[in-house]
């Protein structure tokens, strides 16, 4: 697989060249300032379904949030220790 690199004003003149080369299975990258870029990925349409089986796990995550069922982790430190903890 290439890496092709193109600039935001080549994106915006190019987009629909650039989305082809994505969906061949080109990595493509696009360059905005001399600090950012970004990756152009095809999502598959499976990945943006929301499943009864997710729906249930989603569910069951807000209930054990409302009922007080989670850990805070608030600074980094809390965050170490919590994965020392493990």
């Amino acid at each position: 697989m290439r890496v092709l690199t193109f600039t935001a004003r080549d994106f915006r003149s190019r987009q629909a060249h650039l989305f082809d080369l994505a969906d061949s299975g080109e990595r493509v990258i696009i360059r905005r300032g001399n600090k950012k870029a970004y990756t152009l990925v095809p999502v598959e349409d499976d990945e943006m379904t929301i499943t009864p089986e997710l729906q249930a796990k989603i569910d069951r995550a807000l209930a054990s949030v409302k009922a007080g069922n989670y850990t805070e982790l608030t600074t980094p430190e809390d965050i170490d220790k919590y994965f020392a903890s493990l």
